[in-house]
């Protein structure tokens, strides 16, 4: 169900286009303007001193920005980025290789820090707090350990599940980062700003009319933005206006919510085949032919978010709002 899903904020091989019209500094960066304020000043303070800045952590549901706070705090410091991911950092050999590479005042950017094996997360630990490795080398039998000086640096940490840190490595980083859900007029001004770099002009309505649609996500915003450019150079449009954004909307099964078809046929499964919940998140993964953390991770989060979907010690329920969207005569529900 989640392949192509053009409403899906997981980074999608098209997305690579972002990197094309990432914004370079905290100005250019629109939206989270409290954690812009904030690392703004963090950033100054420690180019004052002459120090390397706080290992940093940002945290928020996929899609709105953090691989590009990290880009620009490295810009905005003037050093080096280097990149990872945690599942890609299996052994201690691979976590040496890249903090190795590092020169003062670089920042390493690992994403889904999360998943980190706990192995590589205790050697990490040092290394943040004194700019040290210790790795053990050699088999069993001839093992010894061998310490490493690091230069000073900056680590930034991503994650979609903040819960899943371990305290010890949560604790070791000084700046932490929620990134919240943008607003509509914040995505209309990305889209906008996404028309200008792609040479698309689009009009003001048509600009908020694919923004409220999005999700609250820019990720999203970029990725719609696109599809409805295809759909108005094919109609041999030079523009888009609000009349192509609405027929290509509507082409794409986007409503006027930001729900496409997935989570239309996830609201109508719970409230068909159990009659509006609540059902344990088991029993919907079944029904609709999906994992229960596929659910969890990409198709609930937002319909909590906004209202059409709730949760209770007895299991996910549908929402009277969610019945008025799909235009379904709601039964009122004990539970509620």
């Amino acid at each position: 169900m989640e392949d192509d899903r053009i409403v899906s904020a997981d980074e999608l091989e098209e997305d690579q286009f972002e990197e094309s019209i990432r914004p370079e500094s905290l100005q250019e960066y629109i939206g989270q303007y409290e954690v812009k304020e904030n690392l703004g000043v963090y950033i100054k303070a420690a180019k004052m001193r002459d120090e390397a800045l706080d290992h940093v952590l940002l945290y928020g549901p996929p899609g709105l920005g953090k691989t590009t706070l990290a880009y620009i705090i490295a810009h905005e410091l003037g050093s080096n980025i280097k990149t990872a991911s945690g599942p890609s950092i299996e052994k201690s050999g691979d976590l040496a290789a890249v903090l190795s590479t590092l020169e003062p005042g670089d920042v390493l950017f690992i994403d889904e820090i999360h998943r980190l094996p706990r192995a590589i997360e205790e050697i990490l630990y040092s290394a943040m707090e004194d700019y040290t490795l210790e790795i053990v080398v050699g088999t069993d039998g001839s093992s010894r350990s061998i310490k490493i000086n690091l230069p000073p640096f900056t680590l930034v940490g991503a994650t979609t599940r903040a819960g899943d840190l371990s305290s010890p490595l949560r604790d070791r980083f000084g700046i932490i980062a929620k990134l919240e859900y943008y607003t509509t007029d914040e995505l209309k001004q990305i889209v906008v700003r996404t028309s200008r770099v792609l040479s698309m002009p689009i009009d003001d309505d048509a600009a908020k009319e694919l923004a409220s649609r999005s999700r609250g996500t820019p990720r999203i915003a970029n990725r719609i933005f696109k599809r409805v450019r295809d759909f108005a150079l094919v109609e041999g449009k030079s523009s888009i206006d609000l009349e192509v954004a609405k027929k290509s909307l509507d082409r794409l099964k986007i409503d006027e919510a930001g729900l496409d078809k997935t989570d239309h046929d996830l609201l109508l499964a719970i409230i068909k085949k159990f009659n509006g919940g609540p059902v344990g998140i088991e029993s919907i993964a079944s029904s609709i032919g999906e994992e229960v953390t596929t659910i969890e991770d990409v198709y609930e989060p937002y319909l909590l978010q906004e209202g059409y979907l709730k949760r209770t010690s007895r299991g996910r329920m549908v929402t009277p709002k969610a019945y008025e969207h799909l235009k379904i005569e709601y039964q009122n529900s004990i539970f509620f």
